[in-house]
């Protein structure tokens, strides 16, 4: 009886397990979101964060923005081509690159770089007990870890977006007026007629979710992580993997509401 029993206590466990760390998880994003309005506010922890997550990430955006340019330039141009409609390269990347690729290769590229990162910092904190010492001190390590990640990833995803949409618009000029003979009045003539403020607002709504996102769980599971440098590691694959999937999964329903707005 013990043998026919095991397998459901087993998915069962495992259920519950789910269960309780998506409870955990949510409960960590309500507590960052309610320390985000206590005063007072560590100003210059922003300011530092933005430098890490922002600054620190430019140069890897604008060249995963550029090459992503040049090469939908090349094939929606042979796309198009097939339909001789050459004309309308310039609108089939800026609008490719605004509502949907821009936000979602720079989050990936900065969960790559910078979420990672602060996994691994926040779990050596955790390791060391200078996350316990905070919480000795009566001092939240909300305030003082989370909360300044937050709003750094809010102002600096939205701007480092921006740059990949304009880098990448221009990686497509380069293409298709430089190297295809495309004219450059209509390439930028079809951008300023095909795209609207409706195509830009998705872009920066989208954006500043995949900056909760990764926020969110890089702290998540640095915050949780586990003893010793294996716990770590592990901390911070793990982060990578699940935000880079929740950008996907979150970027589908957000586009499955805003085809209706």
């Amino acid at each position: 009886m013990d043998y026919i029993l095991a397998i459901p206590r087993g998915i069962g466990a495992a259920v519950l397990s789910v269960l309780r760390e998506m409870g955990d998880m949510f409960l960590f994003l309500a507590r960052t979101v309610y320390w985000t309005f206590i005063p007072p506010l560590k100003i210059n922890r922003v300011i530092r964060q933005i430098g890490f997550i922002g600054a620190r990430s430019t140069a890897l955006i604008v060249l995963t923005g550029a090459f992503t340019g040049m090469i939908l330039g090349l094939q929606i141009y042979y796309t198009l081509q097939k339909f001789g409609a050459e004309a309308y390269l310039g609108p089939a990347i800026a609008l490719s690159v605004i509502r949907e690729l821009g936000p979602v290769l720079a989050a990936l590229m900065i969960i790559g770089r910078a979420g990672s990162a602060l996994s691994a910092e926040i779990g050596i904190m955790r390791i060391t007990e200078q996350v316990d010492a905070l919480e000795s001190m009566s001092l939240s390590p909300f305030r003082y870890l989370m909360v300044p990640n937050m709003l750094a990833a809010l102002i600096s995803f939205p701007l480092l977006g921006a740059i990949f949409n304009v880098v990448a618009i221009y990686g497509g000029y380069l293409i298709g007026v430089k190297l295809l003979g495309l004219s450059p009045g209509t390439y930028f003539s079809g951008i300023k007629d095909f795209v609207g403020f409706k195509d830009i607002r998705d872009g920066i709504i989208k954006s500043l979710c995949f900056g909760v996102i990764m926020i969110w769980i890089s702290c998540y599971k640095g915050y949780k992580t586990g003893h010793g440098a294996e716990g770590v590691s592990r901390a911070t694959t793990s982060s990578v993997v699940m935000a880079s999937t929740l950008v996907l999964v979150w970027d589908y329903f957000l586009n499955s509401v805003m085809l209706n707005f």
